[in-house]
């Protein structure tokens, strides 16, 4: 039989080095929802600064958009350039949507949910991706997406925010902490404290120890 196209051949298949990035855009359908979920990864020490800062103001701009609070019916177009806005502040830009509404065991981009500006306004139990990037032709590329569900907000009048949902640390390899604010740090520690109390626990009942140590090392404060 011939081999599946998702199978590497030795006609084919291209070695990866540590010397370039490597982007996995994952997902899975479940009876209890879909994922769809990328992490960029680069494993030189340290990678090339411009690859650095490109992955880190992406960074930026999903932590900006995952904890915007913003007022109910509110439509994603008059939002998603929190995602945009630490790669605008250096002269970049991503030429790809910052995100879709992702069905339950149904579409992974699945209308009218999302954040361009013909989709419907973001209300409380809505899924949508985050997921800004950034891509210099023939150099490199990178995308970190999550996905979040819309909850409302902790605020006195009925606002909004998101919940990302998706639980997968980022490169710390690709993090330039320079250019963080101390609300995105705290914020990504917050990430990271939630990662390890909700998917430390199951490794060590699935007895995962290397993916357990892995981990604990990717969620280090």
């Amino acid at each position: 039989t011939p081999p599946s196209p998702h199978s590497p051949s030795n006609g084919s298949s291209r070695k990866l080095s540590v010397d370039e990035m490597y982007l996995s855009d994952t997902g899975g359908q479940y009876l209890d929802g879909t994922t769809d979920i990328t992490r960029t990864v680069h494993w030189a020490p340290p990678p090339p600064a411009p690859y650095r800062e490109a992955y880190t103001r992406g960074l930026m701009g999903n932590i900006d958009l995952s904890r915007l609070v913003f007022p109910p019916n509110t439509a994603g177009g008059a939002v998603e350039s929190f995602a945009r806005r630490a790669l605008w502040d250096v002269g970049l830009n991503y030429g790809h949507g910052t995100g879709h509404g992702i069905g339950n065991f149904l579409s992974v981009h699945e209308w009218p949910v999302g954040f361009q500006s013909n989709n419907v306004p973001l209300t409380a139990g809505m899924f949508t991706s985050i997921e800004p990037g950034y891509y210099r032709d023939g150099e490199f590329g990178i995308r970190i997406e999550d996905v979040a569900l819309v909850v409302e907000a902790q605020t006195e009048k009925p606002f909004l925010t998101f919940e990302v949902v998706s639980l997968v640390p980022y490169d710390r390899n690709l993090i330039d902490l320079r250019l963080l604010s101390p609300e995105q740090i705290r914020y990504l520690n917050a990430y990271y404290e939630t990662i390890r109390a909700r998917v430390g626990p199951e490794l060590q009942r699935q007895q995962l120890e290397e993916a357990y140590r892995w981990l604990q090392r990717s969620t280090e404060p």
